[in-house]
C-alpha cells in the first residue's frame, strides 16, 4: 500500500477534509486518504457561489462508483469559488486531491473555527488509529 500523502502546510478535519488558509480564505478539498477510501470518484455535488456553509454540517457529496460520501464543512463561511472543472472530470479528486482536485474556496466567518482542525502530524495520528 502506498504511503498516504499529508502535506505539512495544510490543516485537516477529522472527517478527512483539508484546508489551505490564505488570510481569511480557505481552499477546501478531501485528503489523499479519503479519496483512496472512496475509490473512483465520478461526481461531485457542491454548493453554489454565494451560499453559506456551516462548520460540522454537510455541504455537498462525492459520488464514487461504489458509494456516496457526505462532505462535512470544516469551517463556516461564504462560498467564493467552486472548482467548476470537477463537473467535467471528478476523477481529478482522485488524481490530485491537494491540487487540481480542490473543491471550493470559502471566506471564513470566524478564525476560531480553525482551532478545531488538526495539524498534519495530528491527522497522521488519527489515520494510524483508523
Amino acid at each position: 500500500m502506498s504511503q498516504t500523502q499529508i502535506p505539512e502546510h495544510l490543516l485537516y478535519s477529522e472527517s478527512h477534509e483539508w484546508l489551505l488558509i490564505e488570510s481569511d480564505i480557505a481552499t477546501i478539498g478531501i485528503t489523499d486518504f479519503a479519496q483512496t477510501e472512496l475509490g473512483d470518484i465520478v461526481f461531485a455535488e457542491l454548493p453554489e457561489v454565494g451560499e453559506h456553509i456551516e462548520r460540522g454540517a454537510t455541504f455537498g457529496t462525492l459520488e464514487a462508483v461504489k458509494t456516496v460520501a457526505d462532505l462535512i464543512a470544516p469551517t463556516s463561511g461564504e462560498v467564493l469559488e467552486v472548482n467548476d472543472s470537477l463537473a467535467e472530470g471528478a476523477e481529478q479528486i482522485n488524481e490530485d486531491p491537494y491540487g487540481g482536485g480542490w473543491l471550493l474556496k470559502v471566506r471564513i466567518d470566524d478564525p476560531a473555527d480553525l482551532e478545531h482542525l488538526l495539524s498534519a502530524q495530528d491527522y497522521a495520528g488519527l489515520l494510524e488509529n483508523h
